[in-house]
């Protein structure tokens, strides 16, 4: 279900996968996140790292009301501080959320599906 916005030149439809893509682009630019994951884990507990057009498969948007709830799915860099990397990275996704789309942003929950050693 897309988000409606009116404004003064008309109306405003912003689908769900347009608002994961950019979550996932914001997402990966956070220091410490290796990648996006998608929410089903292979088997080993393995995570599979997504590439720039399944975006979508590791993020749910959910609509509450004039408000989102996002749930990212990542990869970490293993040896960093991992509480204070994704509290960074939670607030940088949802100051570009409002800041560009002008949604509200109640929530924004990050899952770590992975450690991984940089190569």
């Amino acid at each position: 279900m897309p988000i409606h916005k009116s404004t003064e030149y008309g109306e405003i439809e912003i689908s769900l996968d347009a608002i994961a893509n950019l979550v996932g682009g914001t997402i990966n630019e956070c220091y410490g996140i290796i990648g996006m994951a998608s929410q089903k884990m292979l088997k080993d507990g393995w995570a599979e790292l997504l590439k720039r057009d399944n975006y979508s498969r590791g993020v749910i948007v959910r609509q509450d009301g004039n408000s989102l709830i996002l749930d990212i799915y990542v990869i970490a860099m293993q040896g960093i501080k991992l509480s204070e990397v994704m509290v960074a990275a939670q607030q940088r996704v949802r100051y570009v959320i409002e800041k560009t789309l002008e949604i509200k942003v109640d929530a924004v929950n990050l899952y770590v599906q992975g450690v991984r050693a940089v190569k």
